[in-house]
């Protein structure tokens, strides 16, 4: 096993030849919140090779947004990139009115957004940082979600991503394992109260996954670092969830909602 960070973390592939696209998503109209990089990179891709038209959110980093919005194109679908505060909900509803304003509506919702931070200790985390956690992951999941709701008619659908620290805790972690609960819920809720209208809502969970959220880490020693593998004896590729979530937003999925799809390696094989 590596000794550090970044041997650990291998080159990132958001998609690969292999993967071959059958229209599932074909002009469907897909929000992908924190769409710039990582997982929501590698979501955007999948779905824009399934024919949808993309729309990604993100945050600061203007340079990865515009990577992202290349390889959509490069795809032949429709892309739009939006700078978005997932904290804050007049930036949400701002966000999926400019998508609605371009495209008439909407199909499907991924809310991806997120952020992490590791502590030693419960006692090392501050007010701010325990509200910024909730603010980021869970708050702007409700925020993009009821604004996107209006706009979305039956067959479309709603994929949060949750982790697999909410099923199995991660001891440095609380407050992002606290978050990631709380999707949990959220999610098994509101496919409740949306199954009515058609509107399905399930959630991935990855495991560890080579994304740059992982190099909140960088500051922490081996055994936090080893601690990230898997049984299968590596971390994950991001390409290697975009299936799940292209399932999870096509017809494939009709009689789904409320679920849970882990992709983690086998560190959880039930939940």
């Amino acid at each position: 096993m590596a000794d550090h960070l970044d041997d650990l973390l291998p080159d990132v592939e958001y998609i690969t030849d292999d993967y071959k696209g059958a229209d599932k998503l074909k002009d469907k109209r897909v929000i992908i919140t924190g769409g710039d990089s990582g997982i929501g990179r590698a979501v955007a891709l999948h779905m824009a090779r399934e024919g949808a038209k993309v729309a990604i959110f993100y945050h600061s980093d203007e340079e990865q947004a515009n990577e992202t919005q290349k390889g959509i194109e490069a795809e032949g679908s429709e892309a739009l990139v939006i700078q978005n505060n997932a904290s804050d909900s007049d930036s949400c509803k701002d966000a999926v009115q400019q998508v609605v304003d371009a495209w008439g509506g909407m199909d499907v919702l991924v809310n991806n957004a997120g952020m992490q931070k590791p502590y030693n200790d419960l006692t090392d985390i501050s007010d701010d940082d325990w509200q910024q956690h909730f603010d980021v992951n869970m708050a702007g999941i409700f925020y993009t979600t009821r604004a996107a709701l209006p706009h979305m008619q039956k067959g479309s659908s709603v994929i949060n991503t949750t982790s697999v620290n909410a099923f199995v805790g991660n001891d440095v972690l609380v407050p992002y394992t606290a978050t990631k609960g709380a999707i949990v819920g959220y999610t098994r809720a509101l496919a409740l109260q949306l199954a009515e209208r058609g509107i399905r809502v399930n959630q991935v969970a990855p495991g560890p996954i080579a994304t740059e959220i992982q190099k909140a880490f960088k500051d922490f020693d081996k055994d936090i670092i080893t601690s990230m593998t898997t049984p299968m004896g590596r971390i994950g590729q991001p390409y290697e969830l975009g299936g799940a979530y292209v399932f999870l937003a096509s017809s494939d999925s009709s009689f789904v909602t409320g679920q849970t799809i882990h992709v983690n390696g086998g560190m959880i094989t039930n939940g």
